[in-house]
C-alpha cells in the first residue's frame, strides 16, 4: 500500500443512524434522504451498520438492505464503509466471505469485546480479519463499550499489515493517541471516534472524524474539519465550541437515542430506536431542542 492509503479515510466521515418507522421496520424514506443530506452538507464517506446505526439489533438481510440502498442513494458520490466486526473471529470472517463488497472501499472493525482477549489476541484477532478483507480495514477501539484498550503498541503493530489502513479512536486517552500518531506509518489513518475530540486530534496530527454529531449537521462538521486539516485553527475553534454543546448532550444519554432526537428535531427521522435502546429523557430532549436552535440561529449557519 502507497502513502495515500489514509487518504481513503481523511476527512469526515459520518457514522449513519438507522431510521425506524413506527411499526418499527426501517425507514428507507428516511435514510435515504439522510444520505443526501450528509453528501450535500460535504460528508467525506459514510459508515454503515456500525453502532451508531443499531447494528447488534438488524438483521444480516437487513444490515445487506441498508448497504445498498445507501449505495444507490449515494450515486457513487461517498465512499462507504460498512462495520463488520464481533468478538469471534472465524464469525466475522464468515461474513466477511459472505459480503458484496461491490462499491464498497472498507470495513470498520471494532474490538473484540465481552471476552476480554490480552492484547496478543487482539493482534491475531485483526490479523486474521485483515488477510481475508478485500478491502481496507479501520480498526476501532472504544474501551468503553469492548471492556478492553488497544493499546498504542498494539496498534501501531498491526498498522504495519498492509491492508489495515487506519484507527478509529475513541478511548479518550490523548496520550496513548499521541504515541499512537507519532510512532505511526505515513500511509496509517488517526481518525476520532469522539466529536468532542476531533479538533484537538486533527491538531495532534489526525485524519479527522467519524461523527455521529454529522447525522444531524453535516455542513458544520464538515466545516471544522476542513478548517482544521487545512491549519486554520481559529476557524475551527470556533465552530468546535458552537457545537460543543451539541457533542456533550447527545451522549448525555446515550448513542444513538441522543442524535435520534436530533434528527428528529429537525424532520429527518422518527424519534425511534429498537430495544433495548430507548428515546432521551424528556429533560435530555429538551436540551438538545436548545441547543439546534442555537446552531440554527448562528453565525455558521448563514
Amino acid at each position: 500500500m502507497n502513502d495515500n492509503k489514509n487518504r481513503l479515510f481523511e476527512g469526515l466521515g459520518v457514522a449513519l443512524a438507522t431510521p425506524f418507522g413506527k411499526d418499527g421496520e426501517i425507514d428507507y424514506d428516511s435514510l435515504g434522504n439522510m444520505v443526501r443530506h450528509c453528501m450535500a452538507g460535504g460528508t467525506d464517506y459514510l459508515v454503515v451498520s456500525g453502532t451508531t446505526g443499531e447494528s447488534v439489533t438488524l438483521s444480516s438481510d437487513e444490515q445487506e438492505r441498508i448497504v445498498r440502498h445507501v449505495a444507490a442513494q449515494s450515486e457513487g458520490k461517498a465512499r462507504i464503509v460498512i462495520g463488520i466486526g464481533g468478538n469471534d473471529t472465524a464469525d466475522v470472517i464468515r461474513t466477511i466471505r459472505h459480503t458484496d463488497f461491490t462499491g464498497i472501499s472498507g470495513i470498520l472493525s471494532v474490538a473484540p469485546y465481552y471476552n476480554k482477549p490480552a492484547q496478543k489476541g487482539v493482534t491475531a484477532h485483526f490479523k486474521a480479519i485483515a488477510a481475508q478483507s478485500p478491502v481496507p480495514v479501520i480498526l476501532y477501539n472504544i474501551p468503553g463499550r469492548t471492556g478492553i484498550n488497544m493499546t498504542a503498541e498494539t496498534t501501531l503493530e498491526l498498522a504495519q499489515e498492509k491492508n489495515i489502513a487506519g484507527i478509529k479512536e475513541a478511548s479518550g486517552m490523548l496520550s496513548q493517541i499521541m504515541a499512537i500518531i507519532a510512532g505511526r506509518p505515513s500511509d496509517f489513518a488517526v481518525i476520532s471516534g469522539d466529536d468532542s475530540l476531533t479538533l484537538p486530534l486533527i491538531a495532534l496530527g489526525g485524519n479527522g472524524v467519524i461523527s455521529v454529531a454529522a447525522n444531524a449537521f453535516p455542513r458544520q462538521m464538515s466545516m471544522l474539519v476542513k478548517e482544521a486539516l487545512a491549519g486554520r485553527m481559529e476557524q475551527a475553534r470556533a465552530m468546535h465550541y458552537e457545537l460543543l454543546p451539541l457533542f456533550e448532550a447527545q451522549m448525555a444519554d446515550g448513542n444513538p437515542a441522543g442524535i435520534k432526537a436530533a434528527l428528529h428535531l429537525l424532520g429527518k427521522a422518527e424519534n425511534i430506536l429498537r430495544l433495548p435502546l430507548v428515546p432521551v429523557s424528556p429533560q435530555t430532549y429538551k436540551r438538545i431542542e436548545c441547543i439546534i436552535q442555537q446552531i440554527l440561529s448562528s453565525d455558521f449557519n448563514t
